[in-house]
């Protein structure tokens, strides 16, 4: 028997929960099924979110909105040698049974259904958790957004770092189910109200952006 569905706080989080669980029943824990058409892309991305860490010593990390664990695999694949405490959590409760699955024999790795990191780390990581808004109004996405950030603050001692789609420099090369921020309107939000240093980083080969934030002082 399939696990009930979890009752979200809000319509825009069961969209999403819906959306996402619909990929990986279709796609299986392939890049697919998480909503990316790639491996090299789905990588590169990682390449710039991991540019917050510091990988001269072990650290544990959160990563939010974690689909099936394919960070965890490129981390096992890059960083070998450096001790991860890994926890991914995600609101699909098919990706996180198949994460579970594939990472089942893998130390220092969890694995929870959760809108937000479950615990305080170093550092949290999310990737592409922001681009797909489905139905929902700016506005609600915008809160939403807000208190993801918000949440990965509190339980991020060392730093985070997030991505964003780019707007398109034409209005009708916009899809209406995406969300497409200016970089200021999150650079703004998290200098002021979070209190952080915030590095953007653009310019590597697709239409997005990353941010990495980092406790002022």
């Amino acid at each position: 028997m399939a696990p009930a569905a979890r009752a979200w706080p809000s319509p825009e989080l069961a969209g999403v929960d819906d959306y996402y669980s619909g990929k990986i029943r279709e796609h299986g824990p392939t890049p697919l099924g998480v909503d990316w058409s790639c491996v090299p892309t789905q990588e590169m991305r990682f390449v710039q979110l991991l540019k917050v860490c510091d990988f001269d010593s072990d650290f544990s990390l959160n990563d939010v909105g974690c689909g099936y664990g394919a960070l965890l695999q490129y981390l096992n694949r890059k960083y070998r040698k450096r001790r991860i405490d890994y926890l991914g959590t995600d609101l699909s409760q098919p990706m996180v049974a198949a994460a579970r699955r594939k990472w089942q024999g893998r130390a220092a790795a969890e694995f929870q259904v959760s809108c937000n990191a479950a615990r305080l780390a170093d550092y949290s990581v999310a990737s592409g958790v922001f681009n797909v808004r489905l139905d929902a109004g700016e506005q609600a996405w915008e809160l939403l957004v807000a208190e993801t950030l918000a949440s990965m603050r509190a339980s991020s001692r060392r730093g985070f770092a997030v991505n964003f789609l780019h707007p398109p420099a034409h209005e009708r090369a916009r899809i209406a189910q995406l969300y497409y921020p200016q970089p200021e309107r999150w650079i703004s939000h998290c200098q002021q109200h979070l209190g952080m240093d915030v590095e953007l980083l653009g310019g590597y080969g697709m239409r997005e952006y990353t941010l990495l934030m980092r406790p002022r002082g």
